[in-house]
């Protein structure tokens, strides 16, 4: 069984402009967290807390995983990729070389919940071509448990209670697992993947036996997750992946492995004549799109 090592908070905080949400992330918790860079939920039913939305903004070097769980949030890039997503939607967006995008809540009112997280990538892949995936909620893999509960598999092969399912999304180098588990009251699963990766625990709502809600319990390497549930029930999400042992440099959306390769993605995404090639290709991927 996998050891349960240490519990986070979740913290509250603003992005984009002026979303409300609750954060893992920081440079503190780069060896934590790793692969994985960041978590973020959002989650309110207050349009203020979240209508700003996230407009148009640069990354470079890394993966980002929106996951809905309710409300609507369309999604812009300067590859002329277009969309909503909703409830149980996943968009896996590589960052690549470089992506000019947008996310924006399509709702003026009602409760918006989801989360982005943010997945590093390898040196030798920060700067390959820029590219996204959009899940609808029906290709997601699921399983459903005899007492009640429900696991859904994102990403990842994850044997649950010997019933093996595979996510949707292709495997890549950082062998990423993501699963979403909603538990009834008291109710136990167990979880195999990856053995030879640690796993993170975050729960959105509810308890377990270990874990309050917005709490992230960081378990060690082991061939079985065994999560248990509080009497009033758990949704959980559970994340695992390779740990990228590179240098790894942070600033702001740009996430490479040298101060040199920031530089760089700084002038880049300061450049006209960059910013123009991004948003030329934009404008011929929509004059190629039929009508």
């Amino acid at each position: 069984m996998r050891e349960l090592l240490q519990v986070i908070t979740a913290r509250p905080a603003q992005d984009g402009d002026g979303v409300k949400i609750h954060r893992l992330a920081g440079q503190r918790l780069h060896q934590v967290l790793n692969p994985f860079l960041m978590i973020d939920e959002i989650n309110s039913d207050d349009a203020a807390d979240y209508i700003g939305g996230f407009p148009e903004h640069p990354h470079r070097g890394f993966e980002t995983i929106t996951y809905m769980k309710a409300g609507r949030m369309r999604h812009r890039d300067h590859m002329g990729n277009e969309g909503v997503i909703s409830a149980g939607d996943v968009q896996w967006m590589t960052a690549g070389a470089g992506v000019l995008h947008s996310e924006m809540p399509e709702q003026e009112h009602g409760l918006l919940h989801g989360f982005q997280i943010w997945l590093n990538l390898p040196g030798a892949e920060k700067m390959k071509p820029a590219a996204y995936q959009e899940i609808a909620s029906a290709d997601v893999s699921e399983q459903r448990l005899s007492t009640g509960g429900m696991v859904r598999v994102i990403a990842g092969n994850v044997t649950i209670n010997q019933h093996s399912r595979r996510g949707p999304l292709p495997e890549s180098s950082t062998q990423p697992v993501f699963v979403d588990a909603h538990l009834a009251g008291n109710e136990t699963v167990g979880l195999s993947f990856n053995a030879d990766n640690p796993a993170l625990v975050y729960v959105y709502k509810g308890a377990t036996d270990l874990i309050e809600a917005r709490q992230l319990g960081v378990y060690a390497k082991g061939s079985t997750l065994q999560l248990q549930a509080s009497p009033l029930g758990a949704d959980i999400l559970v994340l695992s992946g390779r740990a990228i042992e590179e240098p790894m440099v942070q600033y702001g959306p740009f996430v490479m492995n040298t101060p040199e390769e920031i530089e760089q993605a700084l002038k880049d995404f300061s450049n006209p004549q960059f910013l123009n090639r991004l948003t030329s290709g934009r404008k011929a991927h929509k004059e190629q799109t039929p009508r």
